[in-house]
This record gives C-alpha cells, sequence and structure tokens, in this order.
C-alpha cells in the first residue's frame, strides 16, 4: 500500500463523546434515560433516523427526523469543541510519512467546517489532499471516494482506507481499495466484525494492514 485515506470524525477525531452527548441532549425531552459510549453503539445503525427509531421503538412522525437532526447538529458543535484527535493520530501520521507513504483524507462531514478544524490541530500538512462534503445530505461515501481518488490520480490498488464505519468499507470495496476498521467510533466491535474485513483498536495498528 502506498496511500491511506484517512476517515475524520471517530477516526482521527475522537468525538463519540460529542456525538452521544449531542444525541442525549436531543431525546432528554423523550425522557429516555442517558446513553453512554457502548449502549449507543448498540442502537447505532445508518441511516441514523433508523437508529433513532429504534432508540423510541416507534417510527418518527413528520417533522420530527428535521426537528432532532437540527437539534443534534446544534449541540454536537457546541460539544465538540472539547475534543481532541485520537490518542495516537499524529504518531500515526508521522510514522506513515517517515515509512515514505502518502495520505488523505475524506469525510462527509461538510467542508467548509473540515478544512478549519483539521489546520486547527496542526495536521493539514500531512495530507496531499482533504475532501469533505460540498453538498446538504450526506449519503454514501462511495461516489464520493470516487471523486477524490480520481482527483489524487491514485490508483485504487494502492489505496487503504482507514475509517470507523461500515460506509468507509463499502467506500473502499466500491472502488476496488482495502480497508480496515477502527474501534474508536459510533459503530459497535460486533457490526464492524461482520463486515468481513480486518478490525483495530487503535490507529497504529491500522498501520500493520498497509
Amino acid at each position: 500500500m502506498r496511500h491511506i485515506v484517512w476517515d475524520w470524525n471517530g477516526t482521527l477525531f475522537h468525538d463519540i463523546d460529542a456525538v452521544v452527548g449531542a444525541t442525549n441532549a436531543v431525546f432528554e425531552p423523550y425522557g429516555l434515560g442517558s446513553y453512554d459510549a457502548d449502549r449507543f453503539r448498540a442502537v447505532y445503525t445508518r441511516p441514523i433516523w433508523a437508529a433513532y427509531e429504534r432508540m423510541l421503538g416507534r417510527a418518527l412522525e413528520d417533522g420530527e427526523w428535521e426537528r432532532l437532526d437540527l437539534g443534534f447538529h446544534e449541540s454536537y458543535h457546541q460539544l465538540m469543541l472539547e475534543c481532541g484527535l485520537a490518542a495516537d493520530a499524529l504518531s500515526t501520521l508521522q510514522s506513515w510519512e517517515r515509512a515514505g507513504g502518502k495520505q488523505s483524507l475524506l469525510s462527509m462531514w461538510a467542508h467548509e467546517r473540515l478544512v478549519p478544524k483539521i489546520a486547527e490541530f496542526g495536521i493539514d500538512h500531512h495530507f496531499t489532499r482533504i475532501d469533505g462534503l460540498r453538498s446538504a445530505s450526506g449519503g454514501h461515501k462511495a461516489e464520493s471516494m470516487v471523486a477524490h481518488l480520481a482527483a489524487l490520480g491514485v490508483d485504487p490498488a494502492d489505496v487503504l482506507v482507514i475509517g470507523d464505519s461500515l460506509d468507509d468499507a463499502h467506500a473502499a470495496q466500491h472502488v476496488g481499495a482495502r480497508a480496515v476498521l477502527y474501534t474508536g467510533g459510533m459503530t459497535s466491535r460486533a457490526d464492524l466484525m461482520a463486515c468481513g474485513v480486518p478490525v483495530v483498536d487503535t490507529l497504529e495498528n491500522a498501520l500493520d494492514h498497509a
């Protein structure tokens, strides 16, 4: 492998506490009790509205998803200010660079928020390209991965995707790249393992597959 495509939220950026905290904030009026990371991972699925229906034990009503999603993002963007990089993110980026590898970053988070946040941590110089979401709708990562690799001009056979979600693995498979999934995000280890790609507990261990 010569090129790593990193995910951001839940991978390099350790934001699970902000995700869980924001979820608890929007569901507080429902009296569900608060979630911790493990309990949240047990109900988490994509699309996220399906996870919300699991939590509520019923279908969402008209307009309810939009209200919950807006409230979640308002809380998340406050709580994420307290979040930092994953414990071994910086050392892993440096290690791969020293080994002569190239790396880029592809996220489904808003591009205009992503770029300054990465610069704030002083790690932007490690990436040959940074792409976030430039449209309103999230959708799946596969098409974004196609565009990202095309812009880089790299052969997917030379690419390892490192992320924390099944979406990352599916995006890698879609373009013919390999994937490693990291347990630091929102998806449970059991769900990650079921995907059939290597699963690691540290980012440093992910490099073993590069």
